[in-house]
């Protein structure tokens, strides 16, 4: 192993949700209680990205306090509806590192139970950690307090773990705490954030397969 915890992103990571779900929920919510305001599937992975959803949610449609409080319940009703599928070959990452008798940890701005239940219907191991929405502000993505609790849960070293995520919050989260950082651009082909994350990340993986022969090791990279 390259790594002994492998920490995931959830949506767009692990499992497609954002173009199947997130989004079209979120328009949803728009032509419900925000009729005429619009939001793209480029605009919407462009908001996530930077500033934030939060930010995106006040700046551009003008929510206030209340209104993102009812946008979450709207969301988490929607979202228990809908299981959004994994990319394939994730299964087969994680299930090799686990064999390996390596750790994996999620780290998302998803629900840990709805979390829980994407990796149960895909078939995916159980985390040994999960760190969600229900976190408290300031213990959620970008914040360096998911990964500093995993590395003091589990006796890790920062260089033990590598964090892998397709947006910004993360690889700032990372960044925060001296972990290793993988980019994945395996969600869009926007080219804004791909410039960003290749620009940034010591290593960005445009495919799953790209991202196993990493994890496998140098022989694998090469064959």
């Amino acid at each position: 192993m390259r790594y002994p915890c492998l920490v995931f992103d959830h949506d767009d990571t692990v499992v497609n949700s954002t173009a199947t779900i997130h989004h079209p929920c979120f328009q949803d919510y728009l032509d419900r209680y925000f009729p005429g305001k619009r939001c793209t599937l480029e605009d919407y992975f462009l908001k996530n990205f930077a500033p934030g959803f939060l930010p995106m949610c006040r700046e551009e449609y003008g929510m206030t306090d209340e209104d993102l409080e009812e946008e979450g319940r709207f969301w988490r009703a929607y979202v228990q509806e809908h299981i959004p599928l994994a990319y394939p070959g994730v299964r087969e990452i994680m299930l090799r590192h686990k064999a390996a008798g390596g750790m994996l940890c999620v780290v998302s701005h998803s629900f840990a139970d709805n979390i829980r239940r994407d990796y149960a219907a895909n078939g995916l191991p159980e985390p040994d950690a999960v760190f969600g929405w229900e976190q408290p502000p300031e213990r959620r993505k970008p914040q360096p307090w998911p990964l500093e609790e995993i590395m003091r849960r589990f006796g890790l070293a920062p260089g033990e773990l590598l964090m892998i995520d397709d947006l910004k919050p993360g690889y700032d989260m990372a960044a925060a705490c001296g972990v290793d950082f993988a980019g994945v651009g395996w969600s869009n082909d926007i080219p804004e954030i791909e410039r960003f994350m290749r620009r940034n990340c010591e290593r960005y993986f445009k495919t799953v397969p790209e991202l196993a022969a990493f994890l496998a090791g140098p022989d694998a990279e090469r064959s």
